[in-house]
Order: structure tokens, then sequence, then C-alpha cells
């Protein structure tokens, strides 16, 4: 079974699933977009309006603005994977409470392990929760950390949400400037690992 498939099974499951928070108020599941076999996978908060009304994360102004972002650095929306914490609306848009999103988690999960990224961009605070738990995103935007994800370790890019740089002039800036140190983020972190994929190919030399 492919990724694709993988992926399918998982919403399929999720659909079925009564027991998650915020079912009965929302229009449609959003679970995930783009190529599961990309690179890089974004986590945001969770579903606006037309998130609802589409079933699929990040096309209302927020998204709009993240794929202005992404063109930016010369990715297309369509090479990228996206979901959220959180995959039904919250009602008036508010934000997901710690049982809602501890409710999503296993399904979180199970689209990381599906994917299996090299690089994981956060989008927001609680997004950024998950992986880097009380620090403050004013201090750590845009700088990579290394994150045990699962049992494997996962760089980890916090970002602030486009929705905020919506709002905000400052954070707009931060936010481009943060999507632009993106691209050597990446390479980076291929390099490093094909520099440990050598180190163990040596150290299983010597051992012979």
């Amino acid at each position: 079974m492919d990724k694709k498939q993988k992926l399918e099974e998982l919403r399929n499951k999720m659909k079925s699933d009564q027991s998650l928070p915020l079912r009965q108020g929302a229009t449609n599941l959003a679970f995930g977009d783009g190529d599961p076999e990309s690179e890089l996978l974004f986590i945001g908060e969770g579903p606006g309006y037309w998130e609802d009304m589409k079933g699929i994360p990040f096309v209302g102004n927020a998204g709009a603005l993240l794929n202005q972002l992404l063109s930016l650095i010369g990715i297309p929306r369509n090479k990228i994977y996206i979901t959220n914490v959180i995959h039904y609306r919250a009602p008036e848009n508010r934000d997901p409470d710690p049982s809602e999103i501890n409710a999503f988690k296993p399904y979180l999960d199970g689209i990381i392990k599906i994917i299996d990224p090299k690089v994981i961009i956060t989008l927001g605070r609680f997004s950024m929760a998950k992986f880097l738990p009380g620090v403050m995103i004013s201090n750590v935007h845009g700088k990579p950390s290394m994150v045990d994800v699962n049992g494997k370790e996962i760089t980890i890019v916090p970002m602030y949400h486009p929705a905020a740089a919506l709002r905000n002039g400052e954070v707009k800036l931060k936010l481009k400037n943060d999507f632009l140190k993106l691209p050597e983020i990446l390479t980076s972190t291929n390099n490093d690992k094909k520099n440990d994929k050598i180190t163990k190919k040596e150290e299983q030399m010597n051992l012979i």
C-alpha cells in the first residue's frame, strides 16, 4: 500500500470516528492536502470557514498568503503536504482546547508517520506546542530544531500562522523572512542525512 492509499484509509477511519469532537457542528472533515511524497509537512491550527466548506486545509485568505510565500521560494503548493492539529472547524473559529487537540492527536501522528517528512513547518502556536512545548513563538520562529517525533529525529521549523500575518504587517514580514530560509534549511537537512548515511556505512565497514 502506497502513501496515498494509507492516507485515504486513515481519512476514512477518521470520518467514521464518532468520538471525535467538533464533528457535529462541522460541514466537512479537512483532513490534509498535497503531495504524500513531499519532504515538507506543514501543520496549522484548524479549519476556518472555507476549509470547512471545501474539506481542504488552507484554502481561504490565509491559504492564499501561504501559496504566495511558497511561490516566493519556488515551491508549488501541490509539492508540499499540509494538515492541521484539529480537522473539524471549531465554532466561531475559536482556539482549540487541549482535550480537542488530544482527541485528534492519533490521527495527526498517523499522518506524520505516513508522510515521513524531512522537515515539519508548524504554523502558529498550537502546532508548535506539539513539538516545542513551553516556548514562545516570538523567540523561536524561523529557527530549526531537531525533535524526536514518534521515535524519529525530524527538523521542526516553527513559524507564525498566515492568518496572524494578515492581521499584522510586522508578523507578515517575519513570516516572509522565515520562508526565505526554508530552501537552505531543507538543503542542510538533506546534507546532514547524507553525512549520517556515509558515517554509518563507514562504521559498518570498520566492523567487518
